[in-house]
């Protein structure tokens, strides 16, 4: 079925890429592979015309010989051009397909799902089959419609040649075993696959090569993706030996066949059951029919895995319905202002594929207007809180609400068009200086007035005063004519400028922003942060909400939530959390203690 349903999208596919040229692939390779078996019928009247002597039916039928031939190359070279090009264009959109499916869905659910990465990993390792799938599929169109005339042919001709097609079913049956064990070979190796991607990434990534370097890894990362390879290609190898193997046996079979046909007609021959020109045709039909079965065993193996292939996009899109359901995206519009607050209510998630919940009964009042800060050790859920609010994931039981409607009834576009944020892990957008915080407003992305402003609320003006071209500067390595790189500080500023682009949010979110800054440019930054919450909060009711493991910076907020074990542990006021002297306090005790020393 899987093979059917592959067959079917790679067809599809052809056509949405060039309908003409799928029309012309198809009206040349029926021609082309028609006229194989017409050359041995031709051949035969040739022969007998000649030994009756009958120059000119001879004649008549030699000159189609050449026509056959001439066909044959023309249409040869025609397919391979429309083949490359509807190839490349089919290629171009699998690519789009690929970006919808990783980019189409409202969270982040697939992008950290373990089966997903195994999928994307085969489906990067496919290329060629994807590339060769739309040459496959139609080749294996005229190898049986070649097939079909040879029977013909053969039945016309003595029907007991016909026998010869059943001993043409156990090299089929043989290669269809193989690329069965082949594909269970591929597929339970796709977790092997991307820890050798990952080693080759380490080895020729840029931002890992400081520390390869300084820790001496190079050798040690080697030694692992040899490892790796070495232990996928041992898979590989006897997976396709068995294969090997496998086919061998059924074309033996055949081959066993073959020679017992040609006696047939020979032996017909000697008794004048048979003309001179039906042994010619027989004997060019046996033949065309040994490479007849080569040629539909290696369509059908390519076919094979070019289905799968491209069956792989449907496993992906049911995989993409499993994690997002119908009917859970929300539809409402994301408010204008916020009046009273969000709210969390028992809420509690577990990522998709695990069984260890990460939050578990977290109540939490978030005022309209207030600034919150989010403190913990590292693991305590603080990030999948943030992951919540902005709606990349839905709470497995509880809600959150915004005055009073829950956040999953809007639709989660039009809330985060609402958001800014800045990420620890942030984007290095390698564009013109002024795209890479202007994309924070995409529709304000070539206002320079502001980008100003939030180069300025970012607190990235020095970054930009010592680029050549200012705002114009291309940044990165990436560009085709040089770009300026940018040291790990710069690009988070920028990434914290492009946070500030959205002027009146509804959330204005920093998790963990400033790993990459001194202290006295994270003072800087949280003193414009706090002018730009202010500012927010009475435009349009907007909560500030940040993550922090500096208690320095968090004593600005007006809450502290303190999270530990998947839970609000507690919650107040800096005073109010060192008087209680609970975790916070002796969190934040630690860490001036070490300020200190």
């Amino acid at each position: 079925m899987s093979f059917i349903r592959g067959f079917i999208t790679i067809l599809g596919g052809a056509w949405r890429a060039s309908p003409p040229r799928l029309v012309g692939i198809f009206g040349l390779t029926l021609l082309s592979y028609a006229s194989a078996p017409l050359t041995p019928l031709t051949l035969k009247h040739v022969t007998d015309a000649v030994l009756a002597h009958d120059g000119h039916t001879a004649t008549r039928w030699a000159i189609a010989l050449p026509l056959l031939a001439l066909l044959n190359a023309i249409g040869y070279h025609l397919l391979h051009v429309l083949f490359v090009e509807v190839a490349d264009q089919n290629v171009i959109d699998l690519t789009d397909d690929i970006a919808e499916i990783a980019q189409g869905p409202s969270g982040l659910a697939h992008l950290e799902n373990a089966k997903y990465s195994d999928e994307l990993e085969l489906i990067r390792n496919e290329g060629a089959w994807r590339y060769m799938s739309v040459r496959s599929a139609v080749v294996a169109i005229g190898v049986a419609v070649q097939l079909a005339l040879t029977v013909l042919l053969l039945a016309r001709l003595q029907p007991i040649l016909l026998l010869l097609l059943l001993f043409a079913l156990p090299p089929l049956v043989g290669t269809r075993w193989s690329w069965q064990h082949f594909t269970k070979s591929w597929q339970a190796s796709a977790d092997r696959q991307r820890r050798a991607s990952h080693y080759a990434d380490l080895a020729l990534r840029a931002d890992a090569a400081k520390e390869v370097r300084l820790f001496g890894l190079d050798e040690e990362i080697g030694n692992r993706l040899r490892a790796a390879r070495s232990e996928l290609r041992q898979i590989f190898f006897r997976s396709e030996l068995s294969g090997v193997l496998a086919r061998a046996a059924g074309f033996l079979v055949f081959g066993v066949g073959y020679v017992g046909a040609l006696l047939i007609v020979v032996r017909g021959a000697v008794r004048g059951a048979h003309t001179t020109g039906d042994v010619v045709l027989a004997v060019s039909l046996a033949s065309q029919t040994n490479q007849l079965v080569f040629g539909v065993v290696s369509a059908m193996q390519r076919l094979q895995r070019a289905s799968t292939a491209a069956d792989r996009m449907r496993e992906m899109r049911k995989l993409l319905r499993e994690l997002y359901p119908p009917g859970t995206h929300g539809a409402a519009a994301a408010p204008a202002r916020i009046e009273r607050g969000v709210r969390v209510e028992g809420l509690a998630f577990t990522y998709p594929a695990t069984d260890s919940p990460v939050l578990e009964g977290v109540d939490l009042d978030l005022p309209a207007g207030s600034t919150v800060a989010f403190v913990g050790e590292n693991g305590a859920g603080k990030s999948t809180l943030v992951k919540l609010l902005c709606r990349f994931y839905d709470p497995t039981r509880g809600r959150i609400t915004v005055d009073g409607v829950d956040l999953a009834t809007i639709e989660p576009g039009a809330w985060r068009g609402r958001i800014a944020a800045g990420f620890q892990d942030f984007v290095r957008f390698e564009l013109l200086a002024g795209e890479s915080v202007g994309v924070g407003d995409l529709p304000l992305i070539g206002d320079l007035d502001a980008v100003d402003r939030a180069v300025e609320r970012g607190a990235a003006h020095d970054v930009v005063a010592d680029l050549p071209a200012g705002l114009a500067t291309p940044v990165g390595t990436s560009h085709p004519e040089g770009g300026t790189e940018l040291s790990g500080g710069q690009w988070q500023k920028l990434a914290l400028a492009r946070a500030m682009m959205r002027e009146r949010p509804l959330l204005l979110i920093l998790d963990e922003p400033t790993s990459a800054l001194d202290a006295s440019a994270e003072h800087e930054l949280f003193e414009r942060y706090a002018e730009s919450a202010r500012a927010v909060a009475q435009a349009t009711g907007g909560i500030a909400v940040f993550v922090s493991h500096r208690f320095s910076t968090v004593r600005m907020a007006d809450r502290i939530v303190v999270v530990a074990g998947g839970r609000v542990a507690e919650q107040g006021t800096h005073e109010e959390l060192v008087a209680h002297n609970g975790i916070y306090a002796e969190l934040y005790a630690l860490q001036a203690s070490a300020y200190a020393a």
